[in-house]
């Protein structure tokens, strides 16, 4: 692809596409940040749930055996910007609501309830990623994350790229 030289001087955020290669990321990415994780968090309220919640439930059912709460406190914190202390208590408002149980060695599993309310939320998640995604190719959703890889990659900060910060361990 190539591009047509335009006026790439950094501009005030603004609506119309007048200059966008000259605005600035950072107020983009925030913005979509902000109204991406509002949308999501309102979606998942209406299934009376928090985000850190159902990143417990759904983090704890994708590895056998379950977790423990400190593998919890690093798989969730190291990318999600939480502190350990609201991972926990996610952790323990999904077992006083019967969702999640401990197990064997100190190891948390959900229910089968919280199986039930996994999928029952999942059906609002998928929603949520068709809504977000809506009139967006597939081809254009790869651009923007990669051309976002890229500029993560430009600052320096490649160890967010890894997939070990997203794949559940064990």
């Amino acid at each position: 692809m190539t591009t047509t030289p335009q006026n790439t001087q950094l501009t005030t955020p603004k609506s119309d596409d007048g200059n966008l290669a000259g605005q600035p990321v950072g107020y983009w990415t925030y913005a979509a940040h902000k109204a991406v994780i509002t949308h999501i968090r309102a979606a998942l309220a209406t299934q009376d749930v928090t985000q850190p919640q159902w990143w417990v439930l759904n983090r704890t059912d994708l590895v056998e055996g379950g977790l423990t709460r400190q593998e919890l406190r690093v798989a969730l914190t190291v990318n999600l910007d939480h502190r350990p202390e609201e991972i926990d208590q996610a952790l323990y408002a999904l077992v006083a609501r019967g969702w999640m149980t401990e197990g064997t060695d100190d190891r948390y599993v959900l229910t089968d309830a919280g199986r039930e309310a996994k999928e029952r939320i999942f059906v609002v998640v998928r929603r949520v990623r068709a809504e977000i995604h809506a009139g967006i190719t597939d081809e254009e959703y790869v651009a923007a994350l990669t051309v976002l890889r890229r500029m993560i990659s430009n600052v320096g900060a490649d160890e967010l790229l890894s997939p070990d910060r997203w794949l559940p361990k064990r």
